[in-house]
């Protein structure tokens, strides 16, 4: 069975992400990573990371994979030293000079090669291979037959692919045009997302005034830059079958809620195969459109020009950190009310269950009727058993 790999931007996203159902989660260190922004891990946070994960008989794979200079590779050998000292289970990198240090610095460390290596064709998956990588992430522009020509080529080397999240209008994620209209590398992990801006056009006319003109797809705007969100969830047989043996999610700098959600759904498809609920779960968290992109063959319907961010069916409420005595604890994420009907998120059988908000207590004991403390954790009373690391979210339809 396919490895579902998710993202995880901080400590406290990976123990999310391995709750809901994540074989192996990537995380990035501080340095070298192509998210930035992301809170990301100290090296003592890595070595704890990694910890963790092995005491759930799980794997952490660690992203190194920004285009690297010269001034870089130095670092870059002492880093992989470590990861290959905190027991990391492969490093992520996307450059051959990378990867000629860590097999300088670390040559029992795993390596697989970043999308952002571009990876399209089998010679070059053949390439890495024997240059000694031990996966490849593939390039989001392949189809599914071209995927199944890769592994029948090069049946030795694992294949890992995106099934779910967001997709950058260029090529596998290189692109320059953060670089160009904000001065941030995208390439070095300080993309501003561009590609999700609305856009305008200027008149420049010396015969008549010049200024910015609407440039409209339709009344809501133009997002010509703006892709479809990948969504694989119907596919993964195929998928598995073309030989992909890890499926990713998307998604450093989503949130708790987000990965919850996609996750918990992706496993329970895994598992259980796709149906009307995974379909309908996975509107549930914030998402443009939808697309499987190019998985299927030619596709040019992938822009979303709607807005930069659709908004999901549910409102994220909280997070469940105990249970006792008919009652439970929830940390307060998001504004609610006795007289509310929240629902369960869980990898457990309590999912997709819900009851109605009956009395709420502070952590000082005190009855409240609205709950709008950020973090303050209440006590509710519930007809299930839930345990801590499950979450609550309220349905947006029943104030429709």
């Amino acid at each position: 069975m396919s490895e579902l790999l998710a993202p995880a931007g901080n400590f406290s996203k990976l123990k999310t992400a391995l709750y809901f159902g994540a074989d192996a989660a990537y995380i990035g260190g501080k340095d070298f990573s192509l998210r930035s922004f992301a809170d990301n891990f100290t090296r003592d946070e890595l070595v704890a990371a990694v910890k963790y994960a092995h005491s759930l008989g799980k794997k952490v794979y660690v992203t190194a994979n920004i285009f690297a200079k010269n001034k870089d590779l130095a670092l870059m050998e002492d880093y992989f030293a470590f990861l290959r000292e905190a027991g990391a289970d492969a490093a992520i990198i996307s450059d051959s000079g990378v990867l000629c240090a860590a097999k300088k610095s670390a040559p029992a460390l795993p390596v697989h090669i970043s999308t952002q290596a571009n990876i399209t064709n089998k010679y070059a998956v053949k390439f890495w291979y024997e240059q000694g990588a031990a996966r490849v992430i593939l390039a989001r522009e392949l189809s599914l037959d071209e995927i199944a020509e890769i592994h029948a080529y090069v049946p030795q080397i694992e294949l890992e692919a995106f099934v779910h999240g967001a997709m950058c209008i260029s090529y596998s994620g290189r692109c320059l045009l953060s670089n160009y209209l904000a001065g941030r590398e995208s390439n070095r992990g300080e993309c501003v997302q561009a590609c999700r801006w609305n856009y305008q056009i200027r008149k420049v006319d010396e015969l008549s005034d010049s200024g910015w003109l609407d440039m409209e797809e339709d009344e809501r705007g133009t997002y010509i830059l703006n892709s479809k969100d990948l969504n694989m969830s119907a596919h993964l047989g195929e998928m598995e079958r073309a030989g992909v043996r890890s499926f990713k999610i998307e998604g450093r700098m989503k949130s708790e809620y987000y990965l919850a959600t996609v996750i918990n759904a992706y496993r329970r498809c895994i598992d259980g195969g796709y149906s009307g609920i995974i379909e309908r779960e996975l509107l549930t968290a914030f998402h443009r459109d939808y697309t499987t992109a190019y998985a299927l063959g030619k596709n040019d319907n992938t822009v979303n020009y709607t807005d930069s961010q659709a908004k999901g069916d549910c409102d994220y409420i909280g997070n469940v950190v105990g249970c006792e005595n008919g009652n439970i604890k929830v940390e307060m994420r998001g504004r609610f009310k006795v007289g509310d009907r929240l629902e369960i998120l869980s990898p457990y059988n309590s999912f997709g269950k819900a009851f109605t908000v009956e009395k709420a207590y502070t952590s000082a004991g005190e009855e409240v009727g609205d709950c709008k403390l950020v973090q303050e954790v209440y006590t509710l009373p519930c007809p299930y058993k839930l345990y801590a690391g499950d979450i609550l979210r309220r349905r947006k339809t029943q104030y429709v």
